[in-house]
């Protein structure tokens, strides 16, 4: 029988070594001893349980934060006090819509952000409006900028509780289309804006709060949203594998570990975007190069208190104009029609020029008959769907047409692939998903094989299955024709232009996150209201503090776990000194039946 040893647990006088099954203990006490130290150790599992996988840290990062998803797909309840709300009005270069947000009260750890959702009204649709044309129409109509927006800022104000307005924070944000206008139309149309907003709506705005922000501030603002989404500016959790050593920058500052952040690449019509975050300090080869890189990397603290560095980003963002999906196959055509063109005129060679004799295509579909016109000159085209060369012919489109911002000469922050995670979105996931259902996890070979088969699939083949509906819905006949082009141009992008091996395994391309759409205005408002918690603080401050078990703070949770321990232990003690009670009982007993025993004349035996 095995023996317990607890002469670790008592002085120095009491050891001994004691097992209950050889004190002669009934099998009653046996049942006894074994369920009392079950539920001694199951007292200590328990505090354990209690103590790490349901702190309030714990309970932020896991079950809160299932339920605050469920929570955001639900309808808003707007007559809870406690909830706050703020407007972001995205004024963009075709239109502008406005989008409402709201918070509960900060959770009171100054590491954590705002808990920011978008509202949702009674019918569980986000409440969101939009209107066209864009507020850049107005460049030499700006008196009329605050009657554009009073469509939207009325339905935004609508929705929210009359008596919340003048706590809500509202931002209006310019993007592209305002970009174009010179400073001076600029500042016509925000002066308006700052003059008769405040005159009929109740909204908390001030001239800082309507701006014109670059496409590195969108970049930044879109980087933000998806990272929030994804949980990823949550404190990293024992055992997590997906952490990152951060250096920060500062003097005599140890690198901090955090959560890993994702990375954005998106792929629009007309530009491509990239956004990462750089862990490490970034040494330079060159001045030039450091000059540079200053106007990619934006460093920000997204926390509540600037002294603190948990909440400080380092994320290299760059736009590429003209590399986007459609404006690549303009300039292709450009190129087509071009060369076709001189080489005609030079040799005479009539292909392309006429219908009878079409430029063979490589990036189109097999069979697919076009043509392309530029400056009444028309060249005609037919497919014959050879992805590989396809790949050849594009590639050269990554230098251009800015050289000094083209893909093969940008600088570009370092990436660490073995420890990084992105999203594609936008025509990364078009290209991979609409026709290819092949969206989610990337895999480029799989990719390939799957690009190459498509564009040598016959045109007549690719119609019927669009006519059949086995393609995603939103498939159409001009991702039919562009497919080809599209799925070598993107890789092309990915590999050669941003490097990433191909046997990079953590790229997901997405369309949705949790089922829904992120907007960079959801990063706008996180960054812009990232000093509110630190007022909430402030003012739990000054307030009584009533202790109540579902506010027991990290601290005090190990305190009982601590207390646990001890009583456990204590239990132990004292039972080990009834055994010990007992087993001196039984051998006086038994020293009287000896003594006895020899009064009687009965041998002794030892």
């Amino acid at each position: 029988m095995a023996r317990l040893s607890f002469s670790c647990l008592l002085p120095a006088s009491w050891h001994f070594s004691v097992s209950p099954f050889s004190l002669g203990v009934t099998p009653r006490q046996r049942l006894v001893f074994l369920a009392f130290f079950l539920a001694c150790f199951l007292l200590l599992f328990l505090a354990m349980l209690h103590t790490h996988r349901w702190s309030p840290a714990h309970r932020a990062g896991q079950l809160d934060k299932y339920m605050s998803i469920i929570e955001t797909m639900e309808a808003t309840d707007i007559a809870n006090p406690s909830l706050n709300f703020g407007v972001v009005v995205d004024c963009g270069s075709s239109g502008s819509r406005v989008f409402v947000y709201y918070w509960p009260p900060h959770n009171g750890n100054p590491h954590s952000l705002l808990d920011i959702r978008q509202m949702r009204d009674h019918n569980r649709t986000p409440v969101v409006k939009k209107i066209k044309p864009g507020i850049s129409t107005l460049a030499h109509t700006p008196d009329k900028a605050s009657d554009y927006l009073q469509p939207l800022l009325k339905f935004a104000a609508e929705h929210i509780p009359k008596k919340k307005h003048k706590e809500t924070p509202l931002y209006i944000l310019c993007t592209a289309g305002m970009r174009l206008l010179s400073e001076s139309q600029q500042g016509a149309i925000l002066k308006d804006l700052f003059t008769d907003v405040p005159l009929e709506f109740d909204f908390l705005f001030s001239s800082s709060h309507a701006e014109v922000i670059s496409g590195k501030q969108e970049g930044v603002y879109a980087w933000i949203g998806i990272n929030f989404v994804l949980g990823r500016f949550d404190h990293a959790e024992e055992g997590d594998d997906a952490v990152v050593a951060v250096s920060t920058g500062t003097q005599n500052q140890q690198p901090i570990s955090r959560k890993r952040t994702v990375g954005i690449i998106d792929m629009g019509g007309a530009s491509l975007q990239i956004a990462y975050e750089v862990p490490s300090a970034i040494t330079f080869s060159s001045p030039e190069q450091e000059n540079a890189a200053k106007t990619l990397l934006a460093e920000f603290n997204l926390g509540c208190d600037v002294e603190h560095t948990q909440h400080v980003y380092r994320v290299y963002v760059t736009t590429f104009l003209g590399f986007g999906g459609n404006m690549a196959r303009q300039r292709y055509e450009d190129f087509l029609v071009n060369r076709t063109v001189s080489r005609s005129r030079l040799t005479g060679d009539q292909t392309g020029i006429s219908a009878s004799s079409p430029y063979s295509d490589p990036c189109l579909p097999v069979g697919l008959e076009d043509s392309v016109q530029r400056d009444e000159q028309t060249v005609f085209l037919r497919g014959h769907g050879d992805w590989l060369k396809c790949q050849e012919v594009v590639r050269p489109f990554l230098g251009q047409p800015n050289t000094s911002a083209s893909l093969l000469r940008v600088y570009r922050a370092p990436v660490d692939f073995h420890n990084s995670e992105f999203y594609g979105f936008s025509e990364f996931y078009y290209c991979t998903e609409d026709v290819l259902r092949i969206g989610g996890n990337y895999d480029s070979a799989k990719y390939a094989r799957a690009a190459r088969d498509y564009c040598a699939t016959k045109w007549s083949t690719l119609t019927q299955r669009l006519d059949s509906k086995l393609y995603s819905s939103q498939a159409d006949i001009s991702r039919l024709k562009y497919q080809c082009f599209k799925s070598a141009w993107m890789y092309e992008v990915l590999h050669s232009g941003f490097k990433f091996p191909k046997d990079y395994p953590s790229l997901k391309t997405a369309q949705l996150v949790y089922d829904k759409e992120v907007q960079w205005t959801l990063g706008a408002i996180l960054f812009k209201t990232r000093f509110l918690p630190l007022r909430d603080l402030q003012q739990e401050a000054f307030r009584p503090s009533h202790s109540s078990w579902p506010r027991f703070s990290f601290v005090y949770n190990h305190y009982l776990f601590l207390a646990c321990i001890l009583v456990v232990l204590l239990a132990i003690l004292l039972y080990i000194l009834r055994l010990r009670r007992i087993h001196r009982r039984e051998q006086r007993q038994a020293e009287t039946l000896d003594l006895l025993w020899v009064e009687e004349g009965e041998p002794l035996t030892g």
